[in-house]
C-alpha cells in the first residue's frame, strides 16, 4: 500500500500532495495499430489518509458506475479530501466501446484477476488494473449493475466476515446488503489476497442510466469516505440506518414459456406463495403464475417480458423475521433519492449534487 507522504507513480507519472491528474494507462495493443489504454483520474491531498480506488465497467454495459464517478469527481466534497482518490469509470473499455459485457477474447474480466502481463487480453487487463491501481491502494469500491433486461434493487454485496468490509458496508446507506462470498478470479477476491478491502455495489440495469440508483452510489461512496476518514463528518447529515444483511438469496425461474406481466417491483416485500408474475401463451388459452418460494425482498428481476421455461425471472433475498425492517428502509430510501419531475437540479440532494 502507498501512504500519502510516499512517492505515487502510476504508469510513469508521478501524482504529487496536493494535485489531480489524469492518466491514460497502456494495456495491450490492437489489430487495428492503435493501443488501448485505461483512462484513471487521481485526487491526492496533501493531508495523509487512505487510498480509495473507485472502478467502473467493469463488464463494459454496466454503465451506472461511469456517470457516478463522473459526479463523484465534480463533488464539492473532495475540496476537504484526505488521502488519495484513484477515480476508474471505464476499465473494460473493449466492452464499453461496443456495448457488450466481456472483452473481444469472450472473458469475463471480473472472473480473470490477477490476471498475466503475457496472458489474453483480458488476462493483460486484469493484470495492468491490479499493478498499476489497486496495489497501491489501501480500499476499494467496485460498482456494478445487472445484466441486459436485469434490473437490481441497489444493494452491497461483500465478504462481511472482514471488519473493514462490514464497516464500508454499513456507512455505504443502502437498505440491503448481501454477505456474498468470494467469486474465484474476481477483484473482490484479488485485492482481499492483497489484503485490500472492497465492496460491491449493484444497482439498475445494463445499458442503462438510473437516476435513483446513481445518486444512491453517488452518496454511498462519499459515507463510505466519511467513515475511513477521507473525507470530515457533516454534523447537519443525518446518519443512514445499518442495512438488514442477507446470507441467502435465489432466483425464482419460470415454469412455463410465454409472455410474462410482471406483478412485483424491485424492492419489494413478498410471501411465501405470493404470484410475482404470470405468463401466459399469446393466444391466450394458458396462463402460469410465477410464485415466491419463501418470503423475502426482491432484490433484481428480469425486465424482459418474454421467457423461456427455466428462465430466472425473480431474485428474492431471504431476511426472516427482518423482512418488515428492510420494507421500512426501502421506503426511506425511495422517498429520499426517487427524482421528481422539475426544472434541472432543483431536486438535487446537496450530498450527490455535482459542482456547477
Amino acid at each position: 500500500m502507498t501512504s500519502i507522504q510516499q512517492p505515487l507513480m502510476i504508469a510513469g507519472t508521478e501524482i504529487k500532495p496536493g494535485t489531480r491528474e489524469t492518466i491514460a494507462i497502456p494495456v495491450a495493443a490492437m489489430y487495428t495499430h492503435d493501443n488501448l489504454s485505461i483512462s484513471i483520474q487521481v485526487v491526492r491531498s496533501k493531508r495523509p489518509g487512505p487510498v480509495l480506488f473507485i472502478s467502473g465497467a467493469i463488464h463494459g454495459d454496466e454503465i451506472n458506475g461511469v456517470e457516478i464517478i463522473r459526479r463523484l469527481l465534480q463533488h464539492k466534497a473532495l475540496r476537504n479530501l484526505r488521502g488519495t482518490l484513484l477515480a476508474i469509470p471505464i476499465v473494460n473499455v473493449y466492452g464499453f466501446l461496443n456495448h457488450t459485457r466481456y472483452l473481444p477474447d469472450g472473458r469475463d474480466l471480473n472472473r480473470s484477476f490477477p490476471g498475466s502481463a503475457t496472458g489474453s487480453l483480458t488476462g493483460r487487463v486484469a493484470a495492468t488494473f491490479i499493478e498499476q491501481i489497486v496495489s497501491h491502494c489501501s480500499h476499494g469500491i467496485d460498482l456494478h449493475t445487472g445484466a441486459r433486461h436485469r434490473s437490481n434493487f441497489p444493494q452491497i454485496r461483500a465478504d462481511l466476515a472482514d471488519p473493514v468490509t462490514q464497516q464500508m458496508t454499513q456507512a455505504f446507506g443502502v437498505p440491503v446488503a448481501i454477505d456474498a462470498r468470494i467469486r474465484d478470479g474476481s477483484l473482490r477476491q484479488c485485492a482481499a489476497d492483497l489484503g485490500i478491502p472492497v465492496i460491491l455495489y449493484e444497482a439498475g440495469e445494463a445499458l442503462r442510466f438510473e437516476e435513483m440508483h446513481i445518486r444512491a452510489g453517488v452518496k454511498g461512496i462519499l459515507n463510505v469516505m466519511r467513515s475511513i476518514g477521507m473525507l470530515p463528518e457533516s454534523r447537519s447529515r443525518k446518519l443512514p440506518p445499518e442495512p438488514i444483511i442477507s446470507d441467502s438469496t435465489s432466483w425464482v425461474r419460470s415454469p412455463d414459456s410465454g409472455i410474462m406481466r410482471l406483478l412485483a417491483p424491485l424492492g419489494a416485500k413478498v410471501a411465501q406463495g405470493q404470484t410475482l408474475a404470470i405468463v401466459a401463451d399469446p393466444l391466450g388459452s394458458t396462463e402460469t403464475p410465477i410464485v415466491a418460494p419463501n418470503a423475502g425482498m426482491v432484490i433484481g428481476r428480469t425486465n424482459l417480458p418474454l421467457v423461456y421455461a427455466g428462465d430466472a425471472t425473480f431474485h428474492i433475498a431471504r431476511y426472516g423475521k427482518q423482512v418488515g425492517a428492510v420494507e421500512r428502509h426501502v421506503e426511506q430510501f425511495q422517498e429520499e433519492l426517487q427524482p421528481e419531475f422539475a426544472p434541472p437540479h432543483a431536486d438535487i440532494d446537496p450530498d450527490t449534487a455535482p459542482i456547477t
